[in-house]
């Protein structure tokens, strides 16, 4: 910079002295040799008009690239937490994921098998078959005399079989909010079974009998292992009511409590359990006096997947006291079509309690016919 000397102001030249005497202030002292001049206040003016515009030039000058990178915005604090934030998810397979197990896409026993609450799912198999039996009921009996039946009716032992049944998760999460991907559940479900004498047009083929078998069931998940590689995978309690909807004489119903549990080995076998009470009803509103002791207090069933295309269950239900009446029930289910939810159904059942209005009447009964699974 070059210095312009004046003897006409001598407060002004005194200021440009000092300014030429420091032609290389650094930016963080030449505003200090501005502040040390206080003889004219137009000469510490000056002086600070000069070293303002060195800074700005300075500024000017400055590649960008020395400029400080911008600070970055904060992160959320999910991702400082260590994971992705809380958005909703796309659903999977859940229910009818062939990852998990049998029983726990059945009851959705974990976070992965679920398929939400109040939506409608399968429960027992929804079945279509021909029955067979070595007798049919044609005059119903109980040993409350008043549902007895007065006249026979000229029934076929030959018939059709429908059974419907759906259910529906009310509730999940109630008592494992802080398990890791295990979920408790709540369910409501209705099943019907009718028997049809579709091969009876002399008495224009009527339903012979249909039951209702409402219920609520609580289902906990467990991991508990056990001998020869078995898993316990669930424990609940449940509430029944089972009843024909017919008046008197041919009434029958009752009202059960059970306590159930279901264990696996691997996918391949299968063990299901249930043990139940009867709820009292006084003896003139009984239309099936000592029903458990026919149709049973307990029921074990076992299960084998031999494939992804077949498999075979036994189902055996027990009075636990003498004399030993219950049921026992084969069944074996073949997949019709590569990836169906379509059985060929066959079925031998042979006991009391096949139906509601035979619960004390023994019964062999053949079924084939079809079923529909939820998966």
């Amino acid at each position: 910079m070059h210095c312009i000397r004046t003897s006409r102001f001598t407060g002004l030249a005194l200021a440009f002295a000092a300014v030429c005497a420091l032609p290389a202030l650094a930016a963080d002292s030449g505003w200090q040799a501005c502040a040390a001049i206080d003889a004219d206040g137009a000469a510490r003016l000056a002086c600070f008009d000069q070293w303002a515009g060195r800074q700005a030039a300075g500024a000017a000058a400055a590649p960008a690239s020395a400029l400080p990178p911008p600070r970055p915005a904060p992160a959320p604090a999910a991702a400082l937490a260590g994971r992705l934030p809380d958005l909703p998810q796309p659903a999977g397979d859940g229910c009818h994921d062939e990852r998990y197990t049998t029983l726990s896409r059945f009851w959705e026993l974990e976070a992965g098998s679920d398929c939400g609450t109040l939506r409608f799912r399968g429960y027992r198999p929804l079945t279509v078959s021909v029955v067979n039996a070595n007798s049919v009921n044609r005059q119903p009996t109980s040993e409350n005399p008043l549902n007895n039946a007065g006249t026979a009716v000229a029934y076929k032992r030959t018939e059709m079989r429908v059974q419907l049944s759906v259910r529906t998760k009310l509730a999940k999460g109630l008592f494992t909010t802080g398990s890791e991907g295990e979920r408790d559940s709540l369910w409501a479900g209705y099943t019907q079974q009718s028997y049809w004498q579709l091969f009876s047009p002399g008495i224009s083929r009527p339903f012979r009998n249909t039951d209702h078998e409402p219920e609520l069931v609580y289902v906990y998940p467990t991991t508990a292992d056990l001998p020869w590689g078995w898993r316990l995978r669930y424990g609940g309690i449940g509430l029944v009511h089972q009843s024909n909807g017919q008046s008197r004489p041919l009434s029958r119903s009752w009202n059960r409590v059970y306590l159930m549990a279901g264990l696996e080995r691997g996918d391949r076998w299968l063990i299901t359990a249930r043990l139940w009470q009867r709820l009292h009803e006084g003896a003139a509103n009984d239309d099936n006096p000592h029903i458990s002791d026919y149709v049973g207090r307990a029921e074990l069933g076992l299960a084998w997947n031999i494939s992804r295309d077949d498999s075979l269950a036994l189902t055996a239900r027990h009075a636990l006291r003498s004399p030993a009446h219950g049921s026992l029930r084969i069944e074996w289910l073949r997949r019709l079509g590569d990836d169906s939810n379509l059985r060929l159904h066959t079925a031998l059942f042979s006991g009391y309690g096949d139906s509601l209005i035979d619960y004390n009447r023994r019964r062999t009964v053949f079924s084939v016919g079809l079923s529909l699974l939820d998966f």
